[in-house]
């Protein structure tokens, strides 16, 4: 090692220093240089702190970079969310004094485009529902069949003939309040007559 230490100062034209510790903790040490070892070593050590200097300030430059540009952004956030507090108030009825006529304008066609969508959605779920009750309204005649069919069949014949008549003919309440059907569908075993 003190050979290739030795042979790269000459090659190069570099101030080589060499510290080697045996096993043993015998100290083995080369310096190309003229002067002493200690001078190598002071000269190593200036660098690395210099070196440390100009990495710090480098790290302080770009913590403020990132810190400007994540105040920056904080600032941008903060405005849109002030924007959208002040449309949250202008759709809520709030703060319309201020506006102008497009503004205002803009507003109602923001309102009605959500009543649309939520009307939509309203409609869906009633469809959805009324299919939900008319698969529950088959499935229930089909086990009142069943169950008929147990009891006996004139007896199923007379509650088919019942169950259709009744589903022809449902009474309701003509109320415009009234929301609800009143039907005389029976689940279980027919009455005996």
């Amino acid at each position: 090692m003190l050979k290739k230490a030795f042979e790269l100062s000459v090659l190069c034209e570099a101030e080589v220093a060499l510290i080697v510790f045996s096993p043993r903790g015998k100290l083995y040490e080369f310096s190309s240089s003229s002067s002493s070892m200690q001078k190598t070593i002071d000269r190593y050590q200036k660098y690395n702190k210099d070196v440390q200097v100009n990495y710090s300030s480098n790290n302080k430059a770009i913590e403020e970079r990132n810190s400007q540009q994540l105040k920056y952004e904080a600032a941008n956030l903060e405005k849109k969310i002030e924007n959208l507090e002040a449309s949250k108030r202008k759709l809520m009825g709030e703060g319309l004094e201020s506006c102008s006529i497009d503004e205002l304008q803009t507003t109602e066609n923001q309102l009605e485009k959500s009543l649309l969508s939520i009307r939509a959605k309203k409609n869906q779920l009633y469809r959805e529902k009324i299919e939900q009750l008319k698969q529950k309204e088959k499935q229930l005649l089909e086990e009142n069949e069943v169950l008929c069919q147990k009891c006996g069949p004139r007896q199923w014949e007379q509650q088919n003939q019942q169950n259709h008549q009744q589903r022809e003919i449902i009474p309701y309440e003509t109320s415009p309040d009234s929301h609800e059907v009143e039907t005389e569908l029976q689940i279980g075993r027919p009455e005996r007559r």
